[in-house]
């Protein structure tokens, strides 16, 4: 079979299919996934308000897709609804191998326009056809999911419909989605309910079946292989407690009393199995129903009726959202929905995921816009009780953003940085190019929040974890140290999202490696070049996003977090802040790393090095860059 060369093209208005070869020279740059997507989205042009018909989303595949070791994974690439910047999104599950298949000969769907009614796009054989989606309008994405017992689908929940600018994409009737940033916002302006792939997954065979046994034992017996099969990212819990670097309480705090009750112990204690039992590195943990939490969710249908809340969901970072029937829960729903709210009961939190899988919301930016508005009544800035601890106010308040019910609930559907804007309050939730900060807390490890700011999508973990060493670190780490493993990480994943593969690869995929997986599939690509794969899309989102806007300022240090360092010498947690000028100072050497001038844009030399010197030529700086 000839290796996929071309993009399938969807103009929702017009109802236009096209097939197109990916232009000459892309695939050798590029090569797939996030490399590829991010070219076309840069191509679409600038200053395009991400809920209009001219914002592509794209759904990528690699050209490793559904035969590597670990999670198999799609990417969801567009402009962000929730912070105007790049946006890639990642979800797993069984839809990832199965569009691969779906899509015959393309790497990819690029989704343009606005139907007039609510549509489907199904897939098959490298075809696609659009289709009315019916009654599934309104459906939470369990229910709709139902809808297609024979196929894949990547869907929207109400949060999705109603434009929430965190909605996620969801598959496997929510186990799984494309979580982050808001690409089900993107879907669901564009009235498209769902994208279904209709074909079974790919079956590896000859050489791409003697690699994948060869490497997915190594990945096995790899730290990460060893990790992810022990505990999952469900220990990152008791990592971040025992570091200090637990978010807990809106921010407030680094430890939280109640993890033992929901961190990894009380997941094998509630544990029936684990998702992928077959697998050479097993899932999340299985978690039967509880039914004091499951109660029933507000996410109707056109018809009114509710939904239970039996579903669970996977955010785009590999962090499962746990909830109450059947959950694959991973780090971050304890992490945002326990500690961040103050909720020490395991199974209520497994809840609360549930709630935001069912409606299709992430729960990293889900939950801390909840602890924004438990601090803001606190603060006397709203007139909402809401507490911490308290679960049923938590789930109350997450059905009115996806509804976008009353001025509370319509201000947070957009973001904590846009509530704070209109209600006041930005000091409290930490927010970068207004994502809400995720998983660990920069207080305890300043490399940390060099990560969340550099991040070309806004604040994120998962471009790079220097916490995992600094925290157990002296805070004398060395400044070009910390920066030389940030950039590092970043060009690794960088470059495993373009395959797309499983980031936890990285120990196991070096490029020499990669290009062995190519060469099977049938490309053609030097090792070397795969190299620097990672560092020329890393400076590819960076040109989008300085097209659309974006410098130094947005790169700073959360207000919610800066101040002096934290000494923490009484092992209390409190939440003190960072100094800027430490900060300061980790960002200028990192500007000089990347070869980014003192504003943060890429150098002339850079992009010579890199073969990017044609995007600088169409417009990166000229003219007064837009509005964000």
């Amino acid at each position: 079979m000839d290796p996929p060369d071309r993009i399938l093209r969807v103009d929702l208005s017009a109802r236009r299919i096209d097939s197109d070869p990916v232009p000459e020279g892309w695939l050798e740059r590029y090569v797939g996934g996030k490399g590829l997507g991010a070219r076309y989205l840069y191509a679409a042009g600038s200053g395009i308000d991400p809920e209009s018909p001219a914002n592509p989303l794209a759904l990528m595949t690699g050209p490793l897709t559904g035969y590597t070791p670990g999670e198999q994974r799609y990417a969801a690439i567009t402009k962000s609804p929730l912070t105007g910047a790049f946006l890639d999104s990642y979800g797993g599950g069984t839809f990832p191998g199965r569009l691969a298949v779906s899509l015959g000969p393309h790497l990819g769907v690029l989704v343009t326009g606005t139907a007039d009614e609510p549509v489907v796009l199904s897939l098959s054989g490298g075809e696609a056809t659009i289709e009315p989606a019916g009654d599934l309008w309104g459906l939470d994405t369990a229910s709709t999911d139902d809808r297609f017992p024979d196929a894949a689908i990547a869907c929207i929940g109400p949060a999705g419909e109603n434009a929430v600018r965190y909605a996620t994409i969801a598959s496997d009737g929510g186990d799984h989605h494309a979580g982050r940033g808001g690409a089900g916002a993107v879907m669901g302006s564009k009235r498209l309910k769902a994208v279904v792939a209709r074909d079974p997954p790919p079956e590896p065979s000859g050489r791409l079946a003697a690699l994948r046994e060869r490497d997915g034992a190594a990945f096995a017996d790899s730290d990460a292989g060893r990790w992810l099969a022990a505990s999952d990212t469900l220990e990152t819990v008791d990592f971040a407690n025992e570091a200090g670097v637990l978010p807990t309480r809106g921010w407030q705090e680094r430890r939280f009393e109640g993890a033992d009750a929901i961190g990894i112990e009380r997941a094998r204690e509630r544990a029936t199995g684990r998702e992928r039992e077959d697998d050479s590195v097993p899932g999340g943990f299985r978690i039967p129903a509880d039914t004091e939490h499951a109660g029933e969710t507000d996410a109707r249908t056109d018809d009114g009726d509710s939904r239970t809340d039996d579903g669970d969901a996977r955010t785009d970072d590999g962090e499962d959202v746990a909830a109450p029937a059947d959950s694959v829960p991973r780090g971050a729903t304890p992490i945002v929905l326990g500690a961040g709210l103050g909720i020490d009961d395991f199974d209520a939190v497994a809840a609360l995921g549930g709630v935001c899988d069912r409606l299709g919301m992430d729960v990293i930016s889900a939950g801390n816009a909840v602890a924004w508005a438990v601090r803001a009544g606190e603060e006397g800035l709203i007139d909402r009780e809401v507490a911490f601890g308290d679960e049923a106010a938590a789930r109350s308040l997450i059905e009115e953003i996806a509804r976008r019910e009353g001025r509370l609930g319509d201000a947070l559907a957009d973001g904590v940085t846009a509530a704070a804007t209109g209600l006041g309050g930005d000091d409290l939730i930490p927010t970068v190019k207004g994502m809400e900060l995720s998983s660990y807390d920069p207080r305890g490890a300043t490399s940390m929040a060099l990560a969340y700011a550099t991040s070309d999508r806004g604040a994120c973990h998962r471009r790079a974890r220097p916490v995992e060493v600094d925290a157990m670190a002296p805070r004398t780490r060395d400044p070009g140290d910390v920066v030389a493993a940030v950039t590092a990480e970043q060009d690794r994943r960088a470059g495993l999202w373009c395959l797309v593969a499983d980031d936890f690869l990285e120990d196991v995929f070096d490029p020499a490696v990669v290009a062995e997986w190519l060469a099977a599939r049938g490309y053609d690509h030097d090792p070397a070049d795969l190299a620097t794969l990672g560092e020329r899309v890393w400076t590819l989102t960076r040109l989008y996003n300085v097209r659309e806007g974006f410098d130094r300022d947005d790169d700073a240090l959360p207000t919610a977090i800066a101040g002096a360092n934290p000494s923490d010498d009484d092992g209390s947690g409190s939440a003190d802040p960072i100094d800027p000028d430490v900060f300061e100072a980790l960002l200028d050497e990192y500007y000089a790393v990347r070869e980014w001038d003192e504003t943060g844009r890429p150098t002339d030399d850079l992009l010579d090095r890199l073969d990017l010197r044609e995007l600088a030529e169409e417009d990166v700086y000229s003219g007064e860059p837009d509005e964000h």
